[in-house]
């Protein structure tokens, strides 16, 4: 026969059921190369290296990688709603990476902010938190071009109450040290330089969700 305290106490635990385990929060990186790791061994992109930085931090954060090599913000406009209805459940927080190859290309900076503004507008309505990423034009290229396309970034921050991180390559952009061989991205310790730089934004931005 159970002893009766043993019996109340097994009760208590199938009514009361075990603690759900703390959900982690889920962040994707959405963006081009400068997010897929170009370049480097699997592991050692931006994503991986932004959640190892947020764990020992205390956050026990899962960052997925949601970078394409080559896309312009038009392409990443196409993707990013099938890109989060993929996932596993719906992101904590979004980073908006794109623009550095409509810059390179010499795309329109119209263009490439109607479609960033689509983007955050889709993401808006999911009510999904974002924190964008600015991008810098080559200082090589025509000042008014220049103005015209790091305006954007400000722009639509301020447009749609959205967080922002008004350079991506803050730190690295410049410094042949932290840069590939291909003058344009950025091995593993200019990586690491980008986390260090955008990690308390992105601290922040999961605090205030």
């Amino acid at each position: 026969m159970i002893h009766r305290s043993i019996a109340a106490a097994l009760l208590s635990i199938s009514l009361t059921g075990a603690s759900p385990a703390p959900v982690r929060p889920l962040v994707l990186a959405f963006g081009d190369s400068l997010t897929a790791g170009y370049g480097l061994d699997q592991g050692l992109g931006f994503a991986p290296q932004l959640q190892a930085t947020l764990r020992r931090q205390g956050i026990a954060v899962e960052v997925v990688d949601g970078g394409v090599s080559g896309d312009t913000s038009e392409a990443g406009k196409a993707r990013l709603g099938w890109t989060i209805d993929g996932m596993s459940r719906k992101p904590d927080l979004v980073i908006v990476e794109l623009g550095a190859n409509d810059m390179l290309r010499g795309l329109d900076p119209k263009l490439t902010e109607r479609n960033l503004d689509a983007m955050l507008a889709e993401l808006k309505r999911r009510d999904i938190p974002v924190l964008i990423a600015g991008m810098r034009a080559a200082p090589n290229l025509d000042p008014a071009y220049i103005a015209s396309f790091e305006a954007i970034y400000p722009g639509l921050a301020r447009k749609h109450g959205t967080a922002l991180y008004p350079f991506f390559m803050d730190g690295v952009a410049g410094q042949r040290s932290l840069i590939q061989a291909d003058g344009m991205h950025p091995t593993f310790q200019g990586v690491k330089r980008i986390v260090t730089g955008i990690a308390p934004a992105v601290k922040q931005a999961l605090e205030s969700r």
